[in-house]
């Protein structure tokens, strides 16, 4: 059975980045949240935001840019 709900830090493991950087994107409003005790993101809401922002460089995410070819 798949896992609904994740912590911060399983999010941040599934995205090969820090912790830190998955609460940047809870407080810009890029990855919503459930507040059960701790932050928790629904198995949906992290799909959605993989497929949303596909394509998009998201290395500030106050600065959310789409990713463009070079030569």
């Amino acid at each position: 059975m798949e896992k609904v709900l994740y912590t911060v830090k399983e999010v941040s493991q599934i995205l090969h980045t820090n912790p830190s950087y998955v609460y940047q994107l809870i407080n810009t409003g890029l990855l919503p949240v459930l507040k059960l005790g701790s932050y928790k993101v629904r198995h949906e809401a992290l799909m959605k935001f993989l497929s949303e922002y596909e394509g998009y460089d998201l290395s500030d995410p106050k600065n959310v840019e789409k990713i463009t070819a070079t030569a």
